[in-house]
């Protein structure tokens, strides 16, 4: 395989695993990463300690005194200039995120061109920071609001997106004001030092602080250090929800403010009147896309009982038509788990459905011979089952899916809502009265609610999360930007009196 892009990225076999943008420091211990596509040891990262954190957190401040300042659209022009940056960087950068996390090649491009979007969003967000102006009840007063930034955001993503869910939050967060410092994934650790290096390249040409943007990693004991800061007013936090609930709790005792993306458990109700190609289309790449490692991706097709026979083959047929190898082959269209990890978890979750009496449809298994000796490759499989089960209730993240029967839209609807997490959903239907009641407030209960499309993938210009267990926090679009911020009421009396608020008197 030519791993030319690991060069153009500025790639070595030994990376400093922490970083404010032009030091580095190393530890001397490090972490490996190794690709699930061949098995093969990319490189390694050294591991922060807490010596090099403080030396970054230092950093972050300092800079911080300086990018506050500068005018938002200023701000917003470094961000354009990085989009730019990306655009060069493109075929090598998406090259690297299908090798290191086993994401497919047009997948790893897309997650790329998701970083260019934001950065575009982020430009024209720049001139967008709208306060409001407010009616004073007292006589020549002038009320508003305004928007500052809060300080050192600390950001902390998931193996599945290494490079997306950190621009998301990342180009938000600096065209507000705040300065980041970014915790990526032990398992993916090279993808944040290539987002590092491109963006050093910006920082550096317009004379900026290098601590604007810094990385750290390591273990879960690295990300430790910063939700414990009381230094970072705010962690950003994308992975499990029994992650989350540790950095939630562990934040809110210091007061702090977080933003949680965690975890799905996502729905397709498919209606009598759906049109069958869109159906298989939305289902099968829900399912099987990023080998079913995406938040969004669809784990039950709750499938009304006149066409569930008919549902059932014609996605098992499909199924069959999968193939399955190293992602950065396009011809393939389901790469590697990210790990043996992730392989014994796919495993335990089958046997669980097996014991609860679920039946596979299409069957499971991990694949062995040429081609996948890294042995993270499995099939993706279609179980059969009930609504109440342990395993439909539970996130397993792998491309596990479940076929559930239902016999009216209302029975259908409580099906979806009945888990304990709620990321991302969606209709199949030609009814208009279905889709308005499932996008109604008795419909479905999570953060993204779909009609005719699947549940995975989102555009950046909508505010991205969930409700319930997936935490209740929104990155990327819409006005998501104010939880990057600290609002401020202002109020200016220009008269020559005092007077007070609800006609409170107060007489010398």
């Amino acid at each position: 395989m030519n791993k030319n892009f690991l060069q153009t990225l500025g790639l070595q076999d030994k990376n400093p695993g922490t970083s404010t943008g032009r030091q580095s420091f190393d530890s001397g211990k490090y972490i490996d990463s190794y690709s699930p596509v061949d098995g093969t040891r990319i490189g390694s990262v050294s591991e922060t300690s807490p010596e090099a954190y403080e030396r970054v957190m230092a950093a972050a401040q300092v800079a911080f005194k300086t990018w506050r300042m500068m005018p938002a659209p200023q701000r917003g022009e470094i961000v354009r200039q990085y989009g730019n940056e990306l655009r060069r960087h493109k075929d090598a950068l998406g090259r690297l995120v299908s090798y290191e996390m086993g994401k497919s090649l047009q997948e790893g491009w897309g997650e790329v061109q998701e970083m260019i979007d934001i950065c575009d969003f982020a430009v024209g967000l720049s001139r967008q920071l709208y306060g409001l102006t407010i009616q004073s009840e007292r006589p020549q007063h002038r009320m508003y609001e305004q928007w500052h930034p809060l300080g050192v955001v600390g950001i902390i993503s998931a193996f599945n997106f290494p490079v997306a869910v950190w621009s998301w939050n990342a180009m938000i967060a600096m065209v507000c004001g705040d300065v980041c410092i970014w915790k990526p994934s032990e398992k993916t650790p090279l993808c944040s030092i290539a987002c590092q290096h491109i963006l050093q390249k910006v920082l550096k040409d317009n004379d900026l602080p290098e601590g604007i943007s810094c990385i750290i990693n390591g273990d879960y004991r690295v990300g430790e250090m910063l939700t414990k800061d009381t230094r970072v007013p705010l962690i950003s936090a994308t992975g499990s929800t029994r992650m989350g609930k540790i950095v939630g709790a562990e934040v809110s005792q210091r007061l702090g403010k977080t933003i949680l993306e965690l975890g799905g458990n996502n729905a397709i109700i498919i209606t009598p009147s759906a049109n069958m190609d869109v159906v298989l289309t939305g289902a099968l790449f829900g399912a099987v896309g990023t080998a079913g490692q995406r938040c969004t991706s669809t784990r039950r097709l709750i499938i009304h009982e006149s066409m569930y026979d008919t549902v059932k083959e014609k996605l098992s047929k499909a199924y069959g038509q999968l193939r399955i190898g190293n992602p950065l082959d396009e011809k393939n269209h389901v790469g590697p788990l990210i790990d043996q990890h992730a392989v014994n978890t796919y495993l335990k979750a089958i046997e669980s459905i097996r014991a609860e009496g679920g039946v596979f449809a299409v069957e499971g298994g991990v694949l062995e011979g040429a081609g996948y000796e890294s042995g993270c490759y499995v099939r993706p499989c279609i179980a059969e089952a009930r609504p109440d089960m342990r395993m439909v209730q539970h996130e397993t993240f792998a491309p596990i899916l479940y076929l559930l029967k239902y016999k009216t839209l209302e029975e259908a609807i409580a099906i979806q809502n009945g888990v304990p997490q709620g990321l991302s959903s969606a209709i199949m239907t030609d009814s208009v009265r279905e889709s308005e009641l499932f996008l109604s407030a008795a419909g479905s209960d999570c953060g993204i609610a779909n009609v005719n499309i699947g549940t995975s993938g989102a555009e950046i210009g909508g505010a991205f999360g969930g409700e319930k267990e997936t935490g209740g926090g929104r990155e990327s679009g819409s006005d998501a930007w104010k939880a990057y911020m600290r609002r401020q009421t202002n109020t200016i009396n220009w008269s020559t009196q005092v007077p007070l608020a609800q006609g409170i008197r107060f007489d010398l």
